[in-house]
């Protein structure tokens, strides 16, 4: 039997996790406020604000009294700023950071000593498709979200010779409650100027919500598979809509690759 550690398990990926694995393991379900998850005999529940380290360690010491091992972190917690980078403010900016970015880091801190006792242990980091190709309207957001790809990769190389592994996922639009207020904010400042492309991903995103391609239950499934798998991957896609936009960007990178090689070669010291 596994143990999980779970961020954001009140709503959304997180519940869903966290109900899938409780089929076989035992889950410490963390939230800000956890008192609206359902107890279960294999279930921790635990209060956690991630921008909060202190408490981050404190919930890791307790799901060690408890369970005396953590054999996979799920660092869920996070959520969305919607607006074009120049209307988001330096408190939206800094605020959506501290969870998505620093909060991830702040508990994969309190958790990576344990493992590296156990010499095992697999840390999954859900990011986006937002951090693979950025869009219109989620510049900020997806800022965060290429951090948590950057450290999941870094991730990837530094655990390995200690039996840890460490993959990011990239979910692209499931039908949750992101799109919504709990899950969503928007900038303060709207500009006219940004009218046509945010404008247009704002109302893209009212239609679609609640009508997103994404089974989340799956999800929940695709993340048991891959915590069970004995050789996992670095990155992992869900979603057609993922796979698509991610072979549109290297379709794209590679145009601009050939395009701009000469420049791009012309840069290097050249012998004498």
């Amino acid at each position: 039997m596994k143990t999980w550690f779970i961020t954001g398990a009140s709503r959304g990926f997180g519940a869903l996790i966290m109900e899938a694995a409780l089929a076989t393991d035992a889950v410490v379900a963390t939230a800000r406020d956890p008192s609206s998850i359902a107890d279960h005999p294999r279930l921790l529940k635990l209060p956690l604000d991630v921008t909060n380290e202190v408490q981050a360690r404190d919930a890791a010491a307790r799901a060690i009294e408890t369970f005396g091992r953590i054999d996979v972190l799920v660092n869920n917690a996070g959520y969305g700023l919607l607006g074009a980078v120049e209307e988001a403010s330096a408190v939206e900016v800094e605020r959506v950071f501290a969870t998505n970015v620093f909060g991830l880091l702040n508990v994969t801190r309190a958790i990576l000593p344990y493992m590296r006792s156990q010499r095992s242990g697999h840390i999954i980091n859900m990011s986006s498709i937002g951090g693979y190709a950025s869009s219109p309207g989620w510049g900020v957001y997806c800022a965060t979200k290429f951090a948590v790809e950057g450290i999941s990769e870094a991730l990837s190389i530094e655990l390995a010779p200690l039996g840890i592994h460490s993959t990011v996922v990239e979910p692209g639009y499931f039908r949750t409650g992101f799109l919504g207020a709990q899950s969503l904010s928007s900038t303060a400042v709207r500009l006219d100027d940004y009218a046509d492309a945010v404008g247009e991903m704002r109302t893209f995103a009212a239609a679609v919500h609640h009508q997103q391609p994404g089974d989340p239950q799956r999800l929940a499934q695709a993340i048991v598979q891959l915590a069970a798998a004995h050789d996992p991957p670095t990155r992992l896609a869900l979603g057609s809509d993922t796979v698509a936009r991610i072979e549109e960007k290297h379709r794209g990178v590679e145009r601009e690759l050939d395009l701009w090689r000469a420049v791009s070669l012309s840069t290097d010291y050249v012998r004498a």
